[in-house]
């Protein structure tokens, strides 16, 4: 019987150490080309398969990432949404848990910024269609890939999710998960196995590595942008679950934006959504069945919700913008191919899910350093659903 080649007799036969045959494994962006494509020749001249157990054994590691998300990205979800309509204590005077617009970062954090752009005839060639969730899971599969990782997801899909992340924590190095997606109890249980990098939400007085966008600036500079250039005074926000930080965030910025425009944001009903397009169609339909008149803008939370709401109002036969001006957040591919065009804040989805393994891969080579976080910028994209047809 063939003896199975191993890592000793590739490096022999490549002519380089055994530590760079593993390098060209776990992290080939570190080995030069030319030296990457000798190891890889004999890789294949000797027929060699790496073991995944082997290396783990070896470096104590799996070599495996994992992505938790909860699901929010079902645009068929047929769960029960709350579209009540009012103003909702809960958001509407709780603090603002992150930094509102102006305020600083941590010294190791770029600094979050906001452009504000013109789309109004977005290009027609065709894109890979994304949520917001597709986008963050390809983002963290090439970076946990280029580091040389293996990446596990688990989506919370009628399961527990509890189970799901405590079984996750159990087979990966470290985890990256929404922020408030488990219970913090949990959480802390999880993180004294493997290090966790929160998605989304600002640090709150934990330890725990984050990653987030500017949320609160945003959407700052989307609603100063309905008042100042537009001319709106009369407002709603559509609002995600309760306990969302990204919601939460997107809502500070939403208040603060109308108080420095002098109008009283407590007035200004919030009607509570799901982050799902059925979720926004169940607000747009109670908003149309209220025996109060549509406000001139629904600012909504999320992309999906203002894309339902857009459904509801246009089966109602309501002009998107000329009755109701609709906005959303997150920038995702369907926004722009929607008629009209839905107005929205874009985020660098796919740069969270990279900025999330690249954390990741840092707090693995540094245990003991001090907690992470990084603030991506974002783009408000102007487009169709709330600028007037010239």
């Amino acid at each position: 019987m063939q003896k199975t080649p191993t890592v000793y007799d590739v490096a022999a036969h490549a002519g380089v150490s055994i530590a760079t045959v593993s390098r060209v494994f776990r992290r080939p962006d570190d080995v030069r080309a030319s030296t990457r494509e000798t190891v890889l020749a004999s890789v294949r001249a000797l027929g060699y398969v790496p073991s995944a157990s082997a290396r783990g054994l070896a470096a104590r590691r799996t070599g495996v990432l994992g992505l938790f998300f909860p699901d929010f990205d079902d645009v068929d979800h047929t769960g029960d949404a709350d579209p009540s309509i009012g103003t909702d204590p809960s958001i509407g005077t709780a603090p603002s848990s992150g930094p509102g617009p102006g305020s600083q970062e941590p010294a190791d954090t770029p600094t979050a910024t906001v452009e504000i752009v013109s789309d109004l005839h977005p290009a027609d060639t065709p894109r890979r269609t994304d949520l917001y969730f597709d986008a963050v899971l390809r983002g963290s599969e090439v970076q946990a890939w280029r580091d040389g990782f293996t990446l596990m997801i688990g989506v919370g899909r009628g399961s527990n999710p509890v189970e799901m992340v405590t079984d996750i924590a159990g087979r990966v190095d470290g985890l990256a998960l929404l922020a408030h997606s488990v219970p913090d109890a949990i959480l802390e249980h999880v993180s004294r196995r493997v290090p966790i990098v929160l998605i989304a939400g600002d640090r709150q007085g934990d330890d725990y590595d984050h990653v987030t966008v500017a949320n609160a600036e945003g959407m700052h500079a989307l609603v100063a942008h309905l008042v100042d250039d537009l001319g709106v005074r009369d407002f709603a926000f559509v609002s995600g679950p309760e306990g969302s930080p990204d919601d939460q965030e997107r809502y500070d910025g939403f208040r603060l934006a109308l108080e420095q425009c002098g109008l009283d944001a407590r007035a200004v009903p919030v009607v509570r959504g799901d982050f799902t397009r059925s979720g926004g169609r169940a607000v747009g339909e109670r908003l149309l069945a209220a025996p109060a008149p549509l406000p001139r803008a629904l600012v909504c939370s999320n992309d999906q919700t203002a894309l339902g709401v857009m459904s509801a109002l246009a089966a109602a036969g309501v002009s998107v913008p000329g009755d109701v001006i609709v906005t959303g957040f997150d920038g995702i591919e369907e926004g722009r191919l929607s008629s009209p065009p839905l107005t929205t804040v874009e985020q660098p989805m796919l740069e969270l899910g990279r900025a999330a393994m690249s954390v990741m891969r840092r707090r693995l080579d540094d245990p003991e350093q001090a907690p992470i976080s990084v603030r991506l910028p974002v783009k408000v994209l102007l487009r169709g659903s709330s600028e007037p047809v010239s």
